[in-house]
């Protein structure tokens, strides 16, 4: 096997992977980033996939976009920072399922909580339960909830906490007569000791999983 086969090939795997958590972890989309760096849609999408290979040229041009250094689109950034900080001007907001949420951590790879603050509203409609692999952790920070488990109903105000098996099927729903507000911390593993049935194959997210942890650890979203 060469010297390129050894060293250069998996680097650039890593390139391809590291652009698509710098684009996700700031929640901008292909066409977005394309705009900002004068590049192809499509010539990003094949960077993402590993299709094509950057120059250096390129390379600068999306280390300049994106807001950080040459080298660390070729390293695990959490070799380069011990402590990842997400200022309260950086978390970007995002929708899914009726619910605004924040993410507030950029280090998906390599923990498994994901710690969210979680808007939601007073209008969210449906009845839908979600379920999938792994526990919740919930702290209410304003407005009254209603958390739906498991064929129960449990009624919660500001300051109170909740921690359950999210393989039962779950919902959040706030009681008004403001939006309810959480802090969320999510794992993508059944707690110790939990009955909970698997349910990675048919596995129902609110707030989808970090792209880096979906991609690795579920089966599907």
């Amino acid at each position: 096997m060469s010297i390129a086969s050894n060293t250069i090939e998996p680097q650039l795997r890593f390139f391809s992977r590291r652009l698509r958590e710098l684009r996700h972890g700031r929640g901008l989309s292909l066409e977005e980033v394309a705009r900002q760096s004068g590049f192809s849609k499509t010539f990003l999408s094949r960077l993402e996939t590993g299709e094509r290979q950057a120059s250096i040229a390129a390379v600068l041009t999306l280390a300049r976009v994106f807001g950080v250094s040459l080298a660390s689109m070729f390293e695990d950034e959490m070799a380069i920072e011990p402590c990842l900080i997400v200022r309260a001007d950086e978390a970007v907001e995002r929708t899914a399922n009726g619910l605004t949420y924040f993410t507030l951590s950029n280090a998906q790879r390599y923990f498994n909580i994901q710690p969210i603050r979680v808007v939601i509203p007073v209008t969210r409609r449906g009845k839908t339960h979600y379920q999938h692999e792994g526990e919740e952790w919930i702290y209410v920070l304003a407005g009254n909830l209603q958390l739906s488990l498991a064929g129960r109903a449990y009624d919660l105000k500001p300051g109170d906490a909740a921690h359950f098996d999210s393989t039962q099927p779950h919902r959040l729903i706030a009681t008004g007569p403001w939006d309810a507000e959480v802090l969320l911390v999510a794992s993508l593993f059944a707690p110790a000791g939990s009955q909970g049935r698997a349910v990675q194959t048919n596995a129902r997210r609110a707030i989808p999983a970090p792209v880096s942890l979906a991609a690795s650890r579920l089966k599907s979203p």
